[in-house]
C-alpha cells in the first residue's frame, strides 16, 4: 500500500550557503489538511531555481519515507547530526513524502492515483549544492547520485488535493523507462 506520511511545501527566501546568499525553497514544512494540486505544484509551495525545479513536468517532488533512515545514519556519521535526531519529512526538498514506493518500482509514465488528484511519474531528482547545505554535509548530493535514493518529479494530470494519509495507487504506464534506472545511467554518463 502506498501512503502519503506528509505533505510538504515552503516559499523561496534568502539562505546563506557558504558564502553567498542564495534563493531556495529546499527547506519544506509538513502542513496539516488538503492541499490544492495545480498545474504548477502545491498551492502555499514555490520553486527558486525554475531552471532545474517546478514546470509542468516537475511540479511536484515525491521521495520515500523508507530512505529517511539511511539519511539520519549518514549524516550521524557524517557528525553533523545526533544518532537520534530524526529529519522531518520535508527535509530532502519533497512536497510528498510516501510509503511503500521506491525509485525501481515506478517507470516514466505511471500514474500515481491519489483520491482527489492523478500526479505523472516524469523524471528522477538531479541533486545540487543546495542538498548539501541542507543534509550538513559536502557529500550529500554525490551519495544521493551513488545510492539511487534520488525521489521523482511528478506531473499534475488531474488537480485537485492531497493530505497526508492519503492512499495511492500506482498505475501502470508504457513501462519503457524505470526511475532508477534512468537515474544511475544519467549519473554514469557525467
Amino acid at each position: 500500500m502506498i501512503r502519503v506520511v506528509s505533505v510538504n511545501v515552503a516559499r523561496a527566501s534568502l539562505r546563506r550557503i557558504g558564502e553567498a546568499q542564495v534563493l531556495t525553497a529546499i527547506g519544506k514544512r509538513p502542513v496539516d489538511g488538503p492541499v490544492a494540486v495545480r498545474p504548477l505544484g502545491l498551492a502555499g509551495d514555490e520553486q527558486a531555481d525554475l531552471s532545474v525545479h517546478g514546470g509542468l513536468s516537475k511540479s511536484v517532488y515525491a521521495y520515500p519515507h523508507e530512505h529517511y533512515a539511511f539519511w539520519q545514519v549518514v549524516r550521524a556519521q557524517a557528525r553533523v547530526a545526533a544518532w537520534d535526531e530524526v529529519l522531518a519529512p520535508g527535509t530532502i526538498g519533497e512536497n510528498l513524502t510516501l510509503h511503500g514506493l521506491l525509485e525501481g518500482d515506478m517507470w516514466i509514465g505511471d500514474y500515481l492515483r491519489l483520491p482527489h488528484c492523478t500526479l505523472a511519474v516524469s523524471e528522477p531528482r538531479q541533486p545540487c549544492f543546495k542538498f548539501n547545505d541542507v543534509m550538513g554535509f559536502g557529500q550529500a548530493a554525490k551519495l544521493m547520485q551513488q545510492s539511487g535514493y534520488c525521489g521523482t518529479y511528478l506531473s499534475v494530470i488531474q488537480t485537485g488535493t492531497v493530505q497526508a494519509g492519503d492512499e495511492a495507487t500506482l498505475v501502470p504506464g508504457p513501462r519503457e523507462v524505470n526511475l532508477r534506472e534512468l537515474f544511475m545511467a544519467r549519473r554514469a554518463a557525467r
